[in-house]
């Protein structure tokens, strides 16, 4: 409901291109089914809304859900929603795929564009090159990366024969494709290059991953195998199950290998094995791209670099220190000051270098420590977001009333880590101390009821720990005075406060209440930009 109604809002603000069908679908309830599922369950969403018309589409898929763990401002109103420091309104995540990709659907036949919401992929080509998606099977980009940066991403292994690494775009023939490979297995299979004669002489690289493309007649077969599989029952990666089945050189061996899998499922190598018999000789055809970029926005520390520091992403989209916001004149606005994305700043109000503020109001004095990710905050006058600090106000609804909670942690926190047992929680850090010394500050007594749930998972994430409040700032203010006891020692009760974690808040979230609180912010500043012009 939330992605519809921002793509909506989108809509009436023309935003977005507004001859293109523009749909939201949602994983089916029940076990979690990666994004290949997802991709899958997209192809059955589309046949059963068009019949056999899909079948003459060109379609774009992004994925766009998850829970944001490595990027908590980004998890409540999705991360194809993430803003960008430039445009007027600010430009988002998927505005930017769109522009991207804006020349695709003209060199491509009917099928399917694979991305995800997280990754921005730049390029340059000659005046007379153009990326062309219309050969049977899977159709994927390829970028040169170092090879520590391949044993996090999917390496093509191409045949030497087919391309020289030379001018700006080149169509190649892939063996093989390796997902996630150790640098030992690049070498072993043939995946490292060298460079061209642009790049320092004996310099190595490999080309990895970034989207795809699927044929349309390749994308029915699969659609059949979803059918016939019925409801799946494990996670299946679209990137590690789709393309390491793809290529003459391709073998069986990944179906067993559970590395990188999501989890370690029963089902998944029977599923894998169908999987790898359906496109077993399928054609894996390359686009590579030797002068490109890919860049990954999805963690706390990629966000802050490529918005703040001197990122070549920054330079090569012109990424602004203050985008679509209103201040006074007394607030510091130079390229110190971190990127201020949509915000209003009052008299007096600071934001540190290296900090990201979105969506929010900072009041009289207020400041922004140095390295802070705020989001869709009110933060009362005087106050001080310490150094280092992500904090993200929610909108919930609980007992059919919209309240507040604010999550705060460091930005190096990691949401992901969870544990079994209750005796393990001292090796969870809040804010670089012990979640269970942070517990005994907030005269908070550990319990596994303190964890929201399945008590097999206490973490960061389903810890009851934030206050719900009535007003937005207060829900701040109280955020704001835990951190304040854990990095001075003292004292601060919670009892009292309904506690929620997040991944309660966002399962109470107030969708309606979060984009209002947006609109406030947008109209504001459209109305100071009104007056800036009528002054003049």
């Amino acid at each position: 409901r939330g992605y519809r109604q921002q793509v909506a809002q989108k809509l009436r603000r023309r935003e977005l291109p507004l001859g293109v069908r523009y749909h939201v679908f949602v994983d089916p309830p029940g076990r979690k089914i990666g994004n290949g599922g997802s991709t899958l369950h997209v192809l059955q969403c589309l046949e059963d809304l068009y019949g056999d018309e899909w079948t003459s589409f060109i379609v774009l898929l992004i994925h766009s859900g998850g829970y944001s763990q490595r990027l908590p401002n980004a998890s409540a109103l999705g991360k194809i929603f993430t803003a960008l420091p430039f445009g007027e309104p600010v430009c988002q995540m998927l505005e930017l795929k769109l522009a991207m990709y804006i020349d695709f659907p003209r060199h491509m036949r009917p099928g399917v564009l694979v991305t995800c919401s997280d990754d921005i992929e730049l390029y340059s080509t000659g005046p007379t090159e153009t990326l062309t998606f219309d050969k049977p099977g899977f159709t994927a980009l390829a970028h040169p990366s170092d090879l520590a940066v391949g044993t996090t991403h999917g390496v093509f292994v191409l045949d030497p024969s087919s391309f020289s690494g030379e001018g700006g775009l080149e169509y190649a023939s892939c063996r093989r494709f390796l997902h996630k490979p150790s640098v030992e297995t690049m070498r072993q299979c043939g995946a490292v290059c060298v460079r061209g004669a642009s790049a320092p002489p004996g310099s190595e690289c490999v080309y990895t991953d970034s989207i795809f493309y699927i044929d349309q007649s390749t994308a029915k077969h699969l659609l059949t195998f979803y059918k016939e599989v019925g409801t799946l029952c494990c996670e299946i990666d679209a990137y590690g199950d789709f393309l390491q089945a793809l290529g003459p050189a391709a073998t069986h061996d990944y179906t067993q290998d559970m590395s990188n899998a999501a989890a370690d499922e029963p089902g998944l190598v029977e599923v894998r094995r169908k999987l790898y018999s359906l496109l077993r000789g399928t054609a894996l055809n390359v686009i590579v791209l030797n002068n490109s970029r890919f860049y990954h926005i999805g963690t706390t520390q990629e966000y802050l670099f490529h918005f703040t520091a001197d990122s070549k992403l920054k330079f090569e989209l012109d990424f602004l220190p203050v985008a679509f916001s209103a201040f006074s004149d007394r607030v510091a606005t130079s390229g110190q000051c971190g990127s201020i994305i949509q915000s209003v700043l009052e008299p007096g109000a600071r934001v540190g270098p290296g900090a990201v503020v979105e969506y929010c109001r900072i009041g009289p004095r207020a400041s922004v420590g140095q390295g802070s990710i705020v989001s869709g905050a009110h933060i009362g006058p005087g106050a001080d977001v310490p150094s280092g600090c992500l904090l993200s106000s929610l909108s919930v609804k609980v007992n059919g009333q919209v309240r507040y909670v604010s999550m705060a942690f460091g930005v190096e926190d990691n949401l992901k880590k969870s544990v079994k047992l209750l005796s393990d929680v001292q090796s969870l850090q809040f804010f670089g101390m012990g979640l269970l010394e942070c517990l005994t500050l907030w005269g908070v007594k550990v319990s596994e009821q303190i964890f929201s749930g399945e008590n097999t998972c206490l973490g960061l994430w389903t810890a009851r720990i934030f206050p719900v409040c009535s007003t937005l700032s207060e829900s701040v203010r109280m955020s704001l005075k835990m951190l304040h006891a854990v990095r001075h020692m003292s004292a601060f009760e919670l009892s009292g406060f309904q506690l929620l974690s997040v991944e309660e808040m966002l399962t109470y979230k107030d969708v309606e209440d979060m984009l209002k609180f947006r609109k406030q912010i947008y109209d504001e500043i459209c109305q100071q930009r009104q007056k800036e012009k009528s002054d003049l």
